[in-house]
């Protein structure tokens, strides 16, 4: 299992690839489940997610799952509901746009999400605002409330990296 700076290491070499094609798959026999997306192939991928945004407000795709880790692509064109994960940690590289991270506090309203350990919420109580907009990477630990918040009118388009905390 990779460790999460190898993981970070990553994602960050994603978030800085350029030109090219979309991704890059390793071949029979090479690096075993290498993956590079390049940064023309991410921006292409941002343009299309913004035709699809849902009834929540975002669009989302995998890239990648290795079942370890795995890397997904999120546009959002308004907030996000808040979530919190027990064992799961979340690394965001934000591509284009600008928002805030609500981050900490107490989760309100909270509800089972996707997968045992997972949470989501109406809202945070408390909690600390970080401005965040595109370049930005973000650590977020297990056990810590968070939400992104889109300015009205705006987007923010983030990959994330989900994989297991210790």
């Amino acid at each position: 299992m990779r460790t999460p700076v190898q993981i970070l290491a990553l994602a960050l070499l994603v978030a800085l690839a350029s030109g090219g094609s979309d991704s890059i798959r390793a071949a029979p026999g090479a690096v075993p489940r290498f993956a590079l997306w390049r940064s023309a192939g991410l921006r292409q991928r941002d343009e299309r997610l913004s035709a699809k945004v849902g009834p929540d407000h975002s669009a989302r795709e995998t890239l990648e799952d290795f079942k370890t880790h795995r890397f997904r692509m999120l546009y959002r064109d308004a907030d996000g509901f808040p979530e919190q994960h027990d064992r799961i940690v979340d690394v965001v590289v934000v591509q284009s746009g600008e928002g805030t991270l609500l981050l900490g506090g107490k989760m309100i309203g909270t509800r089972a999400g996707g997968g045992e350990g997972e949470y989501v919420g109406t809202g945070i109580e408390g909690g600390e605002r970080h401005p965040i907009g595109a370049g930005d990477v973000i650590h977020i630990p297990p056990k810590v409330p968070h939400s992104f918040l889109v300015p009205k009118g705006g987007h923010i388009t983030y990959i994330l990296v989900k994989f297991p905390g210790e």
